[in-house]
């Protein structure tokens, strides 16, 4: 390997590092509020299939019970 070869190689090897492990990382705000609200959308939304299932079943019981 001559001298050029250890250059070019060294530079490339810094390119590498740099697209993998970026000086600067921003986190945007407006993609983790979109990820929360999702999130409590999904939420709600599964405590209110628990509860309606829920009353469901208690609703089946009563009127099993009062036959």
């Amino acid at each position: 390997m001559s001298v050029e070869d250890i250059i070019r190689f060294n530079g490339q090897e810094e390119k590498e590092q740099l697209k993998i492990f970026p000086k600067e990382s921003r986190v945007n705000l407006d993609n983790l509020m979109k990820r929360l609200k999702e999130e409590e959308k999904k939420t709600k939304r599964n405590n209110l299939v628990v509860s309606v299932a829920a009353l469901s079943a208690a609703a089946v019981f009563g009127i099993i019970l009062t036959l």
